[in-house]
């Protein structure tokens, strides 16, 4: 049985929201990125914050956002977390994570055994590393169902806690967890049955399939 922890992202409306909490989740992601097909405004995290509560820990997704878009954010989703998904360096989080005074998590774009090495630049500066894939130049940076060689996290021993994402599913996530020992996993696409909606069965499916890994 794996006691990995669940982080559903792209929430974007009540009833995903309701299915994440449902299959107990740990964390919901609000991503505040306009060109994604999953990004929210202020007043739809605001609606989220108050229907989810202190149900859930919500964590926010960024692209080289600046300060006061992220503080818009935080205060309207009333986030725990905040996740930077550019090309945000160690000074960046570092900065945010004083200014804010919440959880700093820094994707890390993987593609070779170099792209895992970079976590380290991160230690003492944010909290959580995610391994994600690298998506193709011109496009978003995550939430495009794109894997990595999970034997690259084989050997992973760094000083930050991390998690995976990137291409996982309700049909692969034992597999993920079984060859990595992600300790955090991160769905978005997997769990959807069109860009940036939310399939409830695909949910309480993803959660099932984590805990019986």
């Amino acid at each position: 049985m794996s006691s990995a922890k669940i982080k559903i992202c792209g929430i974007s409306d009540g009833a995903a929201m309701d299915a994440v909490i449902e299959a107990r989740a740990d964390y919901a992601g609000l991503v505040f990125f306009p060109p994604s097909p999953r990004h929210v405004g202020s007043e739809q995290a605001a609606r989220l914050a108050e229907r989810s509560g202190t149900r859930i820990a919500r964590v926010g997704l960024f692209v080289d956002a600046d300060d006061a878009a992220i503080a818009e954010a935080v205060a309207a989703g009333r986030l725990d977390a905040l996740q930077l998904h550019g090309s945000e360096t160690p000074e960046r989080a570092a900065q945010l994570r004083g200014r804010f005074g919440l959880q700093v998590w820094k994707a890390i774009a993987v593609a070779s055994a170099g792209d895992v090495d970079r976590a380290a630049h991160y230690a003492g500066a944010a909290d959580l590393v995610l391994f994600d894939a690298k998506t193709p130049k011109g496009t978003l940076p995550g939430g495009m169902g794109l894997s990595f060689d999970w034997s690259l996290l084989a050997a992973y021993r760094g000083a930050l806690p991390w998690g995976l994402a990137g291409g996982i599913n309700p049909a692969n996530v034992a597999e993920a967890i079984g060859r990595t020992r992600a300790p955090l996993v991160d769905v978005s696409s997997g769990v959807e049955s069109a860009a940036g909606v939310k399939d409830a069965s695909k949910i309480a499916a993803f959660a099932k399939a984590v805990r019986a890994a």
